[in-house]
């Protein structure tokens, strides 16, 4: 198993497993206990069900159940299961690097830093071989090079979109932002679904004529 880096406790330290489990399925119980704090990031956009945020687990199941069900949308052919492979892995650093809310500019600065760090650290509780596949899950997912990647970033972009119409605002109308800056920060939908990215510039421009989001380009 690779070495944990720095001197960060872990959950499974509050309990610890017997000295005798096997040692690869030990580092592979010790990863999914810490991933367990997934459900306790919260992000931003708020739940259509009840008066709350989600979290980042919540987050990462709808976004897998969005791909099995809108991938027919895909410009491109696309290999569902990998796809939702990518989503359950892509926000697992912040349990490490925090959510960094969408239209929270001065947040955005060291995201790059934090999450490569959070990444290093915490794929590092996997036993070697499933260190490096799962870390190549969250690299395809950053970088964006192929259509699987490409559509489960247009999940994570589309996803929060859905939220806040349901809210009647939501996160649009966070101080400074305007329908242009949701427009602008959504608009990745579209490299991956021309047909989806239509849709939800369609909510973001009806949410804009209902004054669910300000108007205009200047900060408000």
């Amino acid at each position: 198993m690779a070495s944990m880096t720095g001197d960060r406790r872990l959950l499974a330290d509050k309990t610890p497993f017997p000295e005798d489990l096997d040692e690869r399925l030990r580092a592979q119980f010790t990863f999914l206990i810490e991933v367990d704090q997934l459900k306790s990031i919260m992000r931003q956009s708020p739940l259509a069900s009840v008066r709350r945020r989600e979290n980042d687990a919540e987050h990462s199941w709808h976004l897998a159940m969005m791909v099995v069900l809108l991938a027919e949308y895909s410009d491109e052919p696309i290999d569902v299961g990998h796809t939702v492979q990518l989503v359950l892995v892509h926000d697992l650093i912040e349990i490490y690097a925090g959510d960094t809310p969408l239209y929270d500019d001065a947040a955005g600065t060291d995201q790059r830093d934090r999450e490569l760090a959070a990444a290093d650290e915490l794929f590092a509780l996997l036993p070697d071989d499933q260190a490096l596949r799962i870390r190549a899950l969250w690299d395809e997912f950053e970088e964006r090079g192929t259509p699987e990647a490409r559509f489960a970033k247009a999940m994570d972009r589309l996803q929060p979109l859905l939220l806040n119409w349901m809210a009647r605002g939501g996160t649009w109308q966070t101080p400074g932002v305007t329908a242009n800056d949701v427009r602008a920060r959504k608009a990745v939908i579209g490299d991956a679904s021309g047909a989806l990215w239509e849709a939800g510039r369609r909510l973001i421009d009806e949410g804009e004529q209902r004054g669910w989001s300000r108007s205009g380009d200047a900060p408000q």
